[in-house]
């Protein structure tokens, strides 16, 4: 085999050691991507079924019921808009509380109800996730539009 042809034989392993490489990376990285929905963006069936998936808004004040001599916790999470039931098992974070925004991460039961594998909680008093405070934004405009919008479907 001459040195020209080692050279080839040489470019041609690496350049499929790079492809190989990379294939498993992008496959690595697709199986923990987990994507953000609002409560309204779950209730319009826009989340994935049975695949895990991030659900941020505002935990509902009122709604925080701890299942007694268990960690098991029962909250709703609302973007001004719609509303998702959450069970979560486990410690909650300290910032953790009704009224501040929320981030869940987890899967939607066929009950409807998203049972969370992880709680992430705001890091300050002004704090809000940046998806949250998006999605919290846009429920405001959406749901400002409809007030604006006569019922009988008549424009001012």
């Amino acid at each position: 085999m001459k040195a020209r042809q080692k050279r080839l034989v040489f470019v041609g392993l690496a350049i499929l050691g790079i492809g190989a490489a990379s294939t498993l990376a992008i496959t690595a990285l697709k199986s923990n991507i987990s994507y953000f929905f609002s409560p309204s963006q779950v209730l319009a069936n826009e989340a994935p079924p049975n695949h895990v998936f991030r659900l941020g808004g505002l935990v509902t004040k009122g709604s925080l019921i701890r299942q007694p001599d268990s960690l098991t916790i029962h909250f709703d999470v609302t973007d001004n808009a719609k509303t998702v039931k959450v069970i979560y098992t486990g410690i909650l974070p300290d910032l953790f509380s009704e009224g501040k925004g929320v981030v869940t991460k987890g899967k939607l039961g066929a009950d409807g109800v998203f049972y969370a594998e992880e709680v992430l909680a705001k890091h300050d008093e002004e704090y809000i996730p940046p998806e949250v405070a998006s999605t919290l934004k846009t429920a405001h405009v959406e749901g400002v539009t409809n007030a604006a919008t006569p019922s009988n479907g008549a424009s001012k």
